[in-house]
């Protein structure tokens, strides 16, 4: 691709925003003496990351393992298929059957339950094919723009982690903040879609304007169809579709006996404690939510696989090498933007933001000791976490440990998710992604204090 130029010269978003975070961290610790707390993040912050990175690769092996089931088992062509209709829509230039589409969809399923663990491999998964579609390696297509503005913002059928940190900490009402978090939620991806799609739209003939005429002409054709009059298709090379004849074998009656089978056993076995449990509510919220859905998911996939005649553990192994070689590509992304952080928040430079803008937080029903929280959201989930929790083990039920609950949950680390996600497809030139998550982000802030005032009861 050597015809290939920087669009339109400039540095992306996420350079800008880099440099803008090292700069600062030095320039403020050097006049204010924190040089050496910036010095001692930057190194705990690129330890910090590897050690993310490597954790990661365990969960990604298993989760795009069992990914590889689906696929051979055809559940993507399946899901895709019956969600076309959306889909079709919001990523036009997706192929409706093409593993993409299927990936998305579990990984934004996942999202809604609260099954963090799980999301982030499809995510992973879906970026990988959504890369095969993409003109120009190196800068994000509409589609991944969306596709992140979209995991940014969410819908949160279950905030499962923070209804339990409150039930743990003693508040009398831990589900309370569950609408107000949908809610929160909704309003975020709605803004995040539209804004996305907006951007995406204006912003459409961006591969042809990075690439120069006489690379056009001899490496693509650019169709034309009546649906299509006006406009031009970005181009693109065709996509083989995946074969995965080695991973299937004819399903037979005693294949799907047992997948059948685990799966009324499983569901007997959730009878079976309803009817022996002494509370049906604490059951449900505290230990089905917390602690059944993962593993009910991972059964699910298991039986789908055995009932479709599908060799599992060959295709979990197949599809688990991925996650070494996602995980190996992710590190210098997280070191550099965790780094970037860490640098930030050790020279002071979130206190003085936080100082600067504590008399205007009362206007949107912000508190100001949530404020520091709502900062560091899209730049630390763990953070963030800790400063909830904080809030919450100080007064489990009062208001603002309602708010931090409330938009820990409606919010993302959306510095993370870019730096994964883009990061493990080589991304270095982000478009509107980042506007887009962040815009999102915002959108769940606000909505969180705004909602907050309304169902909170204290």
């Amino acid at each position: 691709m050597s015809f290939l130029r920087p669009q339109s010269g400039r540095p992306s978003a996420i350079n800008l925003v880099f440099v803008a975070f090292v700069g600062i961290s030095i320039l403020l610790a050097a006049y204010t003496g924190k040089m050496p707390e910036v010095t001692q993040a930057s190194v705990e912050s690129a330890k910090s990351a590897v050690e993310l990175a490597i954790g990661l690769i365990g969960i990604m092996a298993l989760w795009l393992g069992l990914i590889r089931v689906l696929e051979a088992g055809g559940l993507m062509l399946t899901i895709a298929e019956l969600l076309k209709p959306l889909m079709i829509r919001l990523f036009p230039d997706v192929p409706p059957t093409h593993p993409a589409m299927g990936a998305m969809l579990l990984n934004i399923s996942a999202n809604m339950l609260g099954l963090g663990n799980a999301a982030t491999p499809f995510g992973l998964k879906a970026m990988t094919e959504l890369n095969k579609l993409n003109p120009l390696p190196g800068t994000a297509t509409n589609a991944m723009c969306l596709f992140l503005a979209i995991n940014t913002s969410s819908v949160a059928l279950f905030p499962l982690g923070v209804i339990g940190v409150r039930a743990a900490a003693g508040s009398t009402l831990p589900a309370a903040i569950w609408l107000p978090t949908l809610l929160a939620t909704t309003f975020s991806t709605i803004v995040g879609v539209t804004v996305s799609a907006w951007l995406g739209y204006k912003d459409r003939d961006y591969a042809k304007s990075s690439l120069s005429p006489s690379f056009v002409e001899e490496e693509f054709i650019i169709e034309e169809t009546e649906a299509t009059a006006t406009d031009r298709e970005i181009p693109r090379e065709k996509t083989e579709e995946p074969n995965f004849d080695h991973l299937l074998y004819p399903p037979g009656l005693l294949s799907r006996f047992v997948a059948w089978g685990f799966v009324g056993i499983f569901l007997g076995a959730i009878l079976y404690r309803v009817i022996n449990s002494d509370n049906l509510g604490e059951f449900i919220r505290q230990e089905f939510l917390a602690h059944w859905l993962l593993p009910a998911l991972m059964l699910l996939i298991v039986a789908y696989g055995v009932g479709r005649g599908v060799k599992v553990y060959e295709a979990v192994t197949e599809g688990a090498k991925q996650g070494f070689d996602i995980a190996i590509r992710i590190i210098p992304f997280l070191v550099a933007i965790l780094v970037a952080i860490g640098m930030f928040r050790a020279s002071g430079a979130m206190d003085a933001i936080t100082g600067f803008l504590s008399p205007y937080t009362n206007w949107i029903g912000l508190p100001v000791d949530v404020l520091p929280m709502a900062l560091l959201r899209p730049l630390s989930g763990s953070g963030a976490f800790g400063l909830m929790g904080e809030a919450i083990e100080r007064a489990p039920d009062s208001y603002s440990a309602f708010v931090s609950s409330v938009m820990m949950g409606s919010t993302e680390t959306t510095f993370y998710v870019l730096a994964v996600y883009f990061g493990s497809i080589g991304i270095t030139n982000i478009r509107h992604g980042l506007v887009a998550a962040l815009l999102a982000d915002a959108t769940g802030i606000l909505s969180a204090c705004l909602l907050a005032r309304i169902f909170w009861s204290g």
